[in-house]
C-alpha cells in the first residue's frame, strides 16, 4: 500500500418478497433487474441484516500475495570511515566497504482471483522488481505464482497460480454503474494480520488528483483501507469487483476514512491484455488536450466548465483522420462524460483496439458525433534499443530512437524527435551526472545526436571535457563535465 502523505496501497440492495434474498455473484438470472432497487433500511429487522453471505462468496477468491526480491548491499567496515578527519590521517583505499552481501527484502499485499484458473490481478507496486511472488488462499494453502505482466502506469499486475485448480474467483462489476453513496466492503490484509474485510460506502468517483498512477480516475471509499489491502477487493452488494484497492489518503500511515480504489474496468481492460499476449497496447489519439476552466468557458459561452479543449493534432494521426480539429471541445466519448484530462485519459485508454469511439464534440455551437479509430501509436523509426557501456556520461543508460509509439511508452509529447534515455541503471555514471528517463539528447560536444548508434560511437571515443544539451521538460539544459 502506497500512502500520499498518499499511502498506495456501497450500494446496498435489499430485495423483499418472502424474505431477505441473499445476492451474490451466484444468483440466478433476474438478480441484476432486483438489484438496481436501491432503498434505506426501514426497520430495525433490516438494519440487523448481515453482510455475511456476500463475504463467504467473496473471501476464498481473496489471495494475500508474497513477493520477495535479492538485493545487494555493501556496509562500512568501520563508521570511522564516514568522518573527513580519519580520512584525511588515516586514509581511505578501499572506501572503508566490506564485500557486496545479499539480503532478500520482502513485501506483502492482496490480490484477487478473477478466473478458476487461478489469474490474480493485484498492485504494480506490491511486486515490483520481486524475484519470487507466492499466494496464500484463504484455505491457507499456498503457491508459487508466475508474473504474467507488469503495468505500471495503472499500477496493476496479472498473476497466475502454479496448481491445479479450479480456483474461486471473483466477477467483475461495471464500475461505470457505481454511484455515491453505494455501500462497499474491502477485503485484503491490512498490516499482514490475515484475511480482514471492512465496509463502507462510494465517498466519491473519478477522483483524479491522487498523483499514484498515470491514469487519474480512481473510486474514493471510507471502508478502511491500510498497508497490505493494496491489490485487494472492493466489491459491491452483488459480491462483484468493482475495484482494486490501492492507495490511503494518510499522515499516520493507517487509514483516516479515505482510501481510494482502480475501477474494475480499467482491472478488467488489463486482464484482457493479459490474455491477449501479456502486453498493454493502448489506442493513440495523436493529439493534447487541455482542461476547461471558468475563463475558457466564458471564451466558449458555455454554461459551465466541462470537458477538454483540443490544443494540438498530429500529422497522419487518427485525431486528423477522423476529422477533429484545433479548438474541439470534447465532452463525451461513447456516451461517457469526459470532465477533464485525466477523465478524458481515462475513458480513451480503456477502449479497444481496432474498434473505434464516438466522440460528442462541441464547434462553433454545435453538437458533433465524431468516429476516431483506435489504433496504437506507430513506430515510425525504429527505436534501435541500446545499452550504453563505455565509460562516459551515459554509462549505464538504456537509450531508443523517438517515435510517437516511443513516446507514448515514456509518457512524453508525440511529436519528439532524436534519441531518449529510457532508463538509468542505479549507481551508474549517468545517475550520478543526474540523467533521467525521459531526457532527449539534443547535443554532445556540439554536434547534434540523431540516432542511438551516433550516441553509442561517441562514447567510444571519450574527449577530455563533455559538453551536454539535455532537454527535459521542454527545456534544454547544458551539462559540462571534464573526462
Amino acid at each position: 500500500m502506497k500512502t500520499l502523505g498518499l499511502v498506495r496501497l456501497t450500494r446496498i440492495f435489499v430485495t423483499i418478497a418472502t424474505g431477505w434474498a441473499v445476492l451474490s455473484s451466484g444468483t440466478a438470472a433476474g438478480q441484476d433487474t432486483a438489484a438496481e432497487l436501491r432503498v434505506v433500511p426501514q426497520s430495525a429487522q433490516e438494519v440487523k441484516l448481515s453482510f455475511a453471505p456476500i463475504v463467504k462468496d467473496v473471501s476464498p477468491a481473496v489471495v494475500n500475495v508474497y513477493a520477495s526480491r535479492k538485493v545487494v548491499q555493501q556496509r562500512r567496515t568501520s563508521p570511522f570511515f564516514d568522518d573527513p578527519f580519519f580520512r584525511r590521517f588515516f586514509g581511505n583505499p578501499d572506501g572503508g566497504l566490506t564485500r557486496p552481501q545479499e539480503r532478500v527484502q520482502s513485501s506483502l499485499g492482496s490480490g484477487v482471483i478473477i478466473s478458476a484458473d487461478g489469474t490474480v490481478i493485484t498492485n504494480h507496486h506490491v511486486i515490483k522488481d520481486a524475484d519470487e511472488v507466492r499466494v496464500a488462499l484463504a484455505d491457507r494453502r499456498e503457491f508459487d505464482a508466475e508474473i504474467v505482466l507488469l503495468d505500471e502506469r495503472t499500477d496493476l499486475a496479472v498473476l497466475k497460480i502454479q496448481g491445479d485448480g479450479p480456483f474461486d474467483f471473483v466477477d467483475f462489476a461495471d464500475s461505470d454503474n457505481l454511484e455515491v453513496g453505494d455501500i462497499v466492503l474491502a477485503i485484503g490484509n491490512p498490516f499482514g494480520v490475515g484475511q480482514t474485510v471492512t465496509q463502507g460506502i462510494v465517498s466519491a468517483l473519478a477522483r483524479t488528483q491522487v498523483g499514484v498512477t498515470d491514469y487519474q480516475f480512481f473510486i474514493q471509499t471510507d471502508a478502511a483501507i491500510n498497508p497490505g489491502n493494496s491489490g485487494g477487493a472492493l466489491v459491491d452488494m452483488n459480491g462483484k469487483l468493482v475495484g482494486i484497492n490501492t492507495a490511503i489518503f494518510s499522515r499516520s500511515g493507517g487509514s483516516n476514512g479515505i482510501g481510494f480504489a482502480i475501477p474494475a474496468h480499467m482491472a478488467q481492460f488489463v486482464a484482457n491484455a493479459a490474455d491477449q499476449g501479456g502486453k498493454v497496447q493502448r489506442p493513440w489519439l495523436g493529439a493534447t488536450v487541455q482542461l476547461v476552466n471558468a475563463e475558457i468557458a466564458e471564451a466558449l459561452a458555455l454554461e459551465r466548465p466541462r470537458g477538454v479543449i483540443i490544443t494540438n493534432i498530429y500529422d497522419d494521426s487518427p485525431a486528423e483522420d477522423a476529422g477533429l480539429r484545433v479548438s474541439d471541445l470534447v465532452v463525451a466519448i461513447d456516451g461517457k462524460e469526459v470532465a477533464d484530462p485525466d477523465s478524458f485519459g481515462y475513458r480513451f485508454a480503456t477502449k479497444r483496439l481496432g474498434e473505434s469511439a464516438r466522440f460528442t464534440v462541441l464547434r462553433g455551437g454545435k453538437q458533433l458525433l465524431i468516429d476516431v479509430a483506435l489504433e496504437p501509436a506507430p513506430e515510425t523509426v525504429p527505436r534501435d534499443t541500446r545499452v550504453l557501456s563505455e565509460y562516459s556520461p551515459f554509462e549505464g543508460s538504456t537509450v531508443m530512437n523517438l517515435s510517437p509509439a516511443v513516446a507514448e511508452e515514456l509518457r512524453l509529447d508525440g511529436t519528439l524527435e532524436g534519441v531518449v534515455i529510457a532508463s538509468v541503471a542505479p549507481g551508474s555514471m549517468a545517475a550520478r551526472v543526474g540523467l533521467r528517463s525521459g531526457d532527449i539528447v539534443r547535443s554532445v560536444n556540439d554536434d547534434e545526436i540523431r540516432s542511438t548508434r551516433m550516441l553509442e560511437g561517441v562514447t567510444k571515443a571519450p574527449p577530455r571535457v563533455w559538453r551536454l544539451d539535455i532537454e527535459r521538460d521542454g527545456k534544454i539544459s547544458r551539462i559540462v563535465l571534464r573526462g
